[in-house]
């Protein structure tokens, strides 16, 4: 972590609060870091949040594990909140972490038609809720190289289906297959991304 990451933490840059049952009930506790592992914090689980600074991500099961949710600043009181138009239903959180290098004014990502970032490719700057209306002329990305910022990139147009977090200070910003876009992820099937805002 370098020393602009750590001043950014110790000022609370990044904060979220986590309740333990819907609509901010039950047992709460407030996070300025990454937690692992709600259980270990004698957490069920997570069930609804409010992030108040900065961006995070959460995870279907512990250790950043399973399907990943893109947490921006605001309230969300139930897990419709944060799956939005996914098409996966997870009623609870139980890992999340900061994204530390969310620039949404200087954001870029290269797609590739293949894996190993190879093949045809296509320079992004702006979020884009349809690859193909923009001239990508598959439904299929098969390999990411993250420039810089962070990006969340959609399995549907219109910014809905499951969700991968692309991160520049993640795998030195290079996802050369699908399966590195999350542990969740089962196709290269891409058709919408946009920048992650800080």
């Amino acid at each position: 972590m370098d020393t602009q990451q750590m001043q950014m933490e110790q000022m609370g840059q990044f904060r979220i609060t986590v309740w333990e049952e819907e609509n901010f009930q039950g047992k709460h506790c407030e996070f300025m870091q990454e937690c692992r592992n709600i259980m270990e914090r004698d957490f069920r689980k997570i069930r609804s949040i409010k992030v108040e600074n900065g961006v995070f991500i959460g995870y279907e099961y512990p250790e950043f594990q399973g399907q990943q949710f893109i947490l921006e600043k605001g309230d969300y009181p139930r897990w419709e909140a944060w799956s939005g138009n996914s098409g996966y239903r997870t009623e609870h959180l139980l890992s999340f972490r900061p994204i530390k290098c969310a620039k949404h004014s200087d954001s870029k990502v290269t797609l590739y038609e293949c894996k190993d970032l190879t093949g045809r490719k296509f320079e992004l700057c702006n979020d884009y809720p349809s690859l193909q209306a923009m001239g990508w002329c598959s439904k299929e990305v098969a390999s990411m190289k993250v420039n810089s910022g962070a990006w969340v990139a959609y399995q549907f147009p219109g910014y809905r289906g499951y969700q991968y977090i692309l991160e520049r200070d993640r795998h030195e910003g290079e996802y050369r297959n699908y399966n590195e876009y999350g542990t969740q992820a089962h196709s290269h099937q891409v058709q919408s991304i946009r920048r992650i805002q800080q």
